[in-house]
C-alpha cells in the first residue's frame, strides 16, 4: 500500500502554498506586536493511544493506521524504521498535526490535540512543532538566514530577534558563511542543513523528521543524523525520525519497528 505523500510546511502550510512574502505578518518587525515565540527549552511528552487512520477511495476504506500506541517522553530520541507502505509517513503526518486520525487520542503535554478547532491546531503546530523532510522545501527566493527566520517572523517574533536566532542557529549547523545564499547556491547537504535550523528555530518542543537524509551520500547523512543528536541534547526537543536506513537510525538512543496496521516494537524484536 502506498502511503500518501506528506504535506511539509516550514511552520504554517500557507507559506508553501502561497505567496511566502504575504504569509509574513506585516507587525512581524513591532516589538509591541510580538507573540510569545514558542521558545520552550523542554520536550514535550507525546501519548498516542489506539490511534487508527482510514483513507476512503471509490468507496472503498483503507485502512493505514490501526491501534498504534506510543509514549515518547521529554527529551527523548527515537528512530522508527520498518518497510515501505507500512504507514510510517502517514504516521509523522498525524503526529505533526497535519492530518487527523480516524479515531484515537493524541496527547500533547497532557492536552487533548485531536479536539483543537483548525485554526488552534495551526497555531499550536507553527509554535510547538519542527518539520525536516527529505525534501528540504526550501523558498528559493529567500536566501539561507530568510530562510530559517520564517517560522518565527509567523510567529510574530521582532525581525531584529529573528534574524539574530537565525544566524546563531546556521552558525550552529556550521553555515555562518553561507548566510546570504540562496538554496540553489547551496549543496544538497547545507540545504539540509538550512532546513534543520529552520526547524529548530523556535527550539520546538517535538521535533520530527521524515527521512531527512535520503538524498545524502552516506558521509553527509551520517553528519546530518549526528547533528541531529548534538542540537537535541542541547536543546531539548522530543525528537523522532522515520528512516529506512538501519545504520542511521541506529544513531539513535531508542529505536522502534513499524510493522503493517503501524504497530510499534523495538527494532531488535523484529531484526
Amino acid at each position: 500500500m502506498t502511503e500518501p505523500a506528506p504535506s511539509p510546511p516550514p511552520g504554517d502550510a500557507d507559506v508553501v502554498a502561497g505567496d511566502p512574502a504575504g504569509s509574513v505578518p506585516s507587525g512581524a518587525a513591532e516589538p509591541d506586536a510580538a507573540r510569545p515565540a514558542g521558545r520552550t527549552g523542554v520536550g514535550a511528552r507525546v501519548e498516542v493511544t489506539a490511534m487508527a487512520k482510514e483513507y476512503e477511495h471509490d468507496g472503498i476504506k483503507l485502512s493505514v493506521l490501526r491501534e498504534v500506541n506510543l509514549v515518547l517522553e521529554p527529551g527523548d530520541m527515537v528512530a522508527v524504521v520498518g518497510a515501505s507502505g507500512v504507514g510510517k509517513s502517514t504516521f509523522l503526518q498525524i503526529l505533526g498535526t497535519l492530518d487527523l486520525p480516524t479515531s484515537g487520542s493524541i496527547k500533547f503535554d497532557g492536552e487533548e490535540i485531536t479536539r483543537f478547532s483548525p485554526t488552534r491546531l495551526a497555531e499550536f503546530r507553527n509554535r510547538k512543532i519542527g518539520f525536516v523532510f527529505q525534501f528540504h522545501h526550501l523558498l528559493p527566493e529567500f536566501t539561507a538566514v530568510e530562510n530559517v527566520m520564517m517560522p518565527a517572523l509567523i510567529q510574530r517574533v521582532p525581525r531584529r530577534t529573528a534574524e539574530a536566532r537565525a544566524r546563531d542557529i546556521l552558525g550552529r549547523v556550521g553555515l555562518a558563511h553561507r548566510l546570504t545564499h540562496r538554496p540553489s547556491e547551496l549543496s544538497g547537504g547545507e540545504q539540509q542543513r538550512v532546513a534543520l535550523a529552520r526547524a529548530m528555530v523556535l527550539e520546538p518542543a517535538l521535533l520530527l523528521a521524515d527521512e531527512p537524509t535520503g538524498n545524502l551520500d552516506r558521509k553527509t547523512g551520517t553528519d546530518i543524523h549526528e547533528l541531529f543528536l548534538e542540537l537535541n541534547r542541547e536543546r531539548g526537543s522530543t525528537l523522532l525520525v522515520v528512516t529506512h536506513n538501519p545504520e542511521l537510525a541506529r544513531l539513535m538512543p531508542r529505536c522502534l519497528r513499524m510493522i503493517d496496521g503501524g504497530r510499534l516494537e523495538p527494532a531488535e524484536a523484529s531484526a
